[in-house]
């Protein structure tokens, strides 16, 4: 079912197509624009309230600006629904986030129009601001860079460096405050408050009215009135804030809050900003979810809420005859309530995911012990660290990706000081439809190399449950290791996952089944794929045992003695990338103890694995039922597969 654009917006193959009309025009565009955004996600789902919020914006600014000469950044990526329909894609939108459609977020590869791929936050600045730099060096002095960074991105201090070298600098960048008070969740922090005292000041706001008129009306007096009206505009800033203002502080020229849905007045600020040199920050205040009236009441719900009825707002949901598997994250987020109702010490920390995360339903029962500490990975880990030196059982829950950012406090701040801090990885393996910049592949491989650190993964949600429960005990917490606990995004396996808490003993796997022909070594829910293989080869007629390793980093070294000593053939499995991997610790283990097994490692091939439903991924990555069996059986067959270890 394709999805017929407005009248105008049909029209628009480029934003070229866009500057011909007339500006009185724009209001419908917005309109159409909006529209088919909502019938678009609607029918195919994917983001919703983000990108509805900035319609306006995306039409002012590919109407004002000469794109894809100057330089756009949306930040974080799934707010430019709008600009990629304006940019040559709307007829090819409803392959949005599918195996082989358009990405959900701007990406290079994708379109011109895409200055800078961004699927993770606050990059915008940074990214746009090397831009800037650059046509300097090429003497293009024209040439605009706009960032268009949410206000919840501008929480993270990527953000805040990139401002800080943008104000020292005299170049041509812009960047746009997208303000509506919302990542996915609420905003939280310092940060939300200044922004609410700037946009709530009637004196201010007044003031920057006629300030504002003053500066057109003088513009004619030459340059010197425009420097005096410019220093009396800051100083009254300082003055009628509550604070002196933030970016003026940081070497930003500040223009606003303006109405950022207001497409006739955003477009003649736009035009009046293109004269002005130098770094400059325009504060725009938008609704998430505008246009949409369930998406404007509860904005987090409709963050990407799936497909739904548009007419009634119903989001719909399978309906199953038989009780399912529940997600790993709500396990987890149930998991960490019980613990704590046990444990008084426990505590749990999320940077800006806390539904995402399900930290929420903590949040939600001991306000004062589970931290959203803003879209902030590397703070998370270290303020994680600080409370585990005063004793707190610290549960830290970041998605796998993002976890990438907080490396260093991961090693430096947790690792060297030896504290116990319990990273629970959402996310982790092949994520789906947000694609190569949310898939959690590397952690596996990132996490087994740093001394002090236990790596884990749960076969199901009972095993979840049990290893979050071993990581709390006096037994753990006295040690000198971070824990880390990697989980899927989406169901498990378990209907019945509440089941009594078992301690399990660090660094010991599990036999799942016997075999005698060659064995599968699995880690993580592959396992449960792994465990289906098996039974299928055993009706061709290979018999394959399988064990759970459970454990990357320590491994059961009994286990792996008994597996080298009883199978010439071995499989590794892992939703993480080869190098590196539990794979590579295994055939390491095989080396160091002269043994001379072949090994056939499956995991993630050393490409950049694009988006699609994850069962897609998994078949293209050869780590599903069918791709395991079809491994297995060229393996036996075959001497010298492609990824074995010779004798």
């Amino acid at each position: 079912m394709l999805i017929t654009p407005g009248k105008l917006l049909a029209k628009i193959n480029s934003p070229e197509d866009l500057r011909k009309l007339d500006s009185s025009q724009l209001t419908q565009v917005c309109t159409e624009l909006r529209q088919f955004i909502i019938d678009n996600v609607s029918v195919y789902g994917g983001h919703f309230g983000a990108s509805l919020g900035v319609v306006e914006l995306s039409v002012a600014l590919h109407y004002v600006f000469n794109t894809p000469d100057d330089q756009l950044v949306w930040d974080v990526g799934h707010q430019a629904y709008g600009h990629k329909i304006l940019t040559g894609r709307r007829d090819n939108f409803h392959s949005n986030r599918t195996y082989g459609g358009l990405s959900g977020f701007p990406k290079r590869k994708e379109s011109i129009y895409d200055a800078f791929g961004v699927g993770h936050s606050s990059t915008s600045i940074s990214s746009a601001l090397g831009m800037a730099v650059a046509s300097a060096l090429e003497q293009n002095y024209q040439r605009q860079h706009i960032a268009i960074i949410g206000d919840g991105a501008m929480t993270a201090g990527m953000a805040f460096e990139g401002m800080n070298h943008a104000g020292a600098t005299d170049s041509n960048l812009l960047i746009i405050l997208n303000d509506n008070c919302m990542a996915i969740d609420p905003n939280v922090g310092a940060l939300k408050e200044y922004l609410t005292d700037i946009t709530t000041s009637q004196t201010y706001n007044k003031f920057r009215d006629e300030v504002w008129n003053l500066l057109g009306k003088m513009s004619n007096f030459g340059k010197s009135a425009q420097e005096i009206v410019s220093k009396v505009e800051a100083v009254m800033k300082t003055a009628i804030l509550r604070q002196s203002n933030l970016f003026e502080s940081l070497g930003l020229r500040y223009f606003g809050p303006i109405d950022g849905n207001d497409i006739s007045h955003l477009t003649e600020v736009l035009k009046d900003l293109k004269s002005i040199p130098g770094p400059k920050l325009l504060h725009c205040l938008t609704l998430k979810g505008k246009g949409y009236g369930p998406a404007e009441k509860d904005q987090t719900k409709w963050h990407a809420p799936g497909v739904f009825d548009k007419i009634t707002g119903e989001i719909k949901k399978k309906i199953y005859d038989t009780p399912q598997a529940p997600k790993f994250q709500d396990v987890f987020g149930h998991t960490i309530v019980e613990l704590a109702k046990q444990n008084p010490k426990i505590v749990g920390v999320t940077p800006a995911m806390p539904s995402g995360s399900s930290l929420n339903i903590m949040m939600d029962a001991m306000p004062d012990r589970a931290f959203d500490v803003g879209i902030a990975e590397q703070h998370a880990v270290t303020f994680s660290a600080g409370m585990a030196t005063r004793g707190e059982v610290v549960f830290c829950n970041i998605y796998s990706t993002f976890m990438q950012r907080a490396y260093d406090q991961v090693i430096h701040d947790v690792c060297i000081q030896e504290l116990p801090v319990i990273f629970c990885l959402d996310r982790a393996g092949l994520v789906g439809a947000d694609g190569p910049t949310h898939h959690g592949v590397y952690d596996i491989a990132y996490m087994r190399c740093i001394p002090n650190m236990v790596v884990a993964s749960p076969l199901n949600e009972q095993e979840l449950r049990n290893m979050m429960y071993s990581a709390q005990l006096d037994s753990f917490q006295s040690g000198t290791q971070a824990f880390t606990i990697r989980y899927p995004r989406g169901a498990g396996v378990m209907s019945q996952w509440e089941t009594p808490f078992e301690e399990i003993k660090i660094g010991t796997g599990k036999k799942i089944r016997d075999g005698k022909d060659l064995a599968i070594l699995s880690f993580g829910p592959l396992g449960n794929y792994a465990n289906a293989a098996c039974e299928k080869l055993e009706k061709d007629g290979i018999s394959a045992a399988l064990y759970d390793m459970r454990f990357a980093k320590p491994l059961d070294k009994a286990l792996l003695h008994e597996i080298f000593a009883n199978f010439e053939r071995i499989v590794t499995l892992e939703d993480g990338c080869l190098q590196g991997g539990i794979g590579s610790a295994i055939a390491e283990f095989m080396i160091d103890n002269g043994y001379n097994s072949r090994i056939k490692r499956l995991g993630i091939p050393d490409t950049i694995v694009e988006h699609g439903e994850p069962l897609e991924l998994y078949h293209e990555c050869g780590i599903d039922t069918e791709g395991i069996m079809t491994a297995v059986i060229e393996f036996m067959s075959s001497v010298n597969s492609f990824n074995s270890v010779p004798h």
